[in-house]
């Protein structure tokens, strides 16, 4: 099935290169119309974790994606009170596309490890179909042991295709993408070292965390 929307939330802390290479090859692969890039306000699993403000983190998502085709930006976790759940997301796009619109929910394997501790989780699999990047070493399929308890007896594994099929219609399924050894956390150490983060993150980014003195070490201590 082609066409529709992908969802790739994040703190986005700062968006990277391998963030945008990795939605590039999920847009490219599932042929999506677009891919939304959600910057989590406030992202419950990352409680106790400094964080550059959400306006910013957005404004960086912004520059990122701008005039890039298949790419923008959403804010609509900013604009909810309280914590920035993905049930929430996909229940606010689902209410403004319709339920006939593919919607393809993007998540890293080591978060999907989590899943059972999200907000919902099984109800996320009856809102979308679910995608898991993994990066080398990939491995061969997902599991079923893999898929969070309250969920699994929904879905069967689909040999032909390898991917599991929930009973609501929507799918799972593993995309494997190109390793890219980048990371938000090494940026942030870089940028605190006064080291070059080109070619780590877009030009625009490097240029607004600078004018905006983010991750700089010693405001960081204040």
């Amino acid at each position: 099935m082609a066409g529709g929307i992908g969802i790739f939330g994040g703190t986005f802390n700062p968006i990277h290169l391998g963030h945008l290479r990795g939605a590039e090859e999920v847009r490219e692969a599932l042929a999506l119309d677009e891919v939304r890039f959600v910057p989590a306000a406030a992202p419950p699993h990352r409680r106790g974790v400094a964080l550059a403000a959400a306006t910013d983190r957005h404004r960086m998502v912004e520059l990122a994606v701008a005039d890039v085709p298949g790419f923008r930006s959403w804010d609509v976790e900013l604009q909810r009170p309280g914590p920035s759940y993905s049930v929430d997301t996909m229940r606010a796009l689902r209410a403004e596309v319709g339920p006939a619109v593919r919607i393809a929910f993007v998540i890293g394997f080591d978060a999907f490890r989590e899943f059972e501790t999200w907000k919902e989780h099984a109800t996320l699999f009856t809102l979308c179909d679910v995608v898991v990047m993994t990066r080398p070493p990939w491995p061969q399929r997902l599991g079923a042991e893999e898929i969070p308890l309250a969920a699994r007896e929904a879905f069967r594994y689909d040999s032909s295709s390898e991917v599991f099929l929930h009973e609501s219609g929507h799918v799972l399924n593993l995309q494997r993408i190109t390793s890219l050894d980048i990371s938000a956390t090494a940026i942030r150490a870089r940028v605190a070292a006064n080291r070059s983060i080109r070619f780590l993150v877009s030009g625009t980014v490097e240029r607004y965390i600078a004018e905006h003195r983010l991750y700089r070490q010693e405001d960081a201590a204040r």
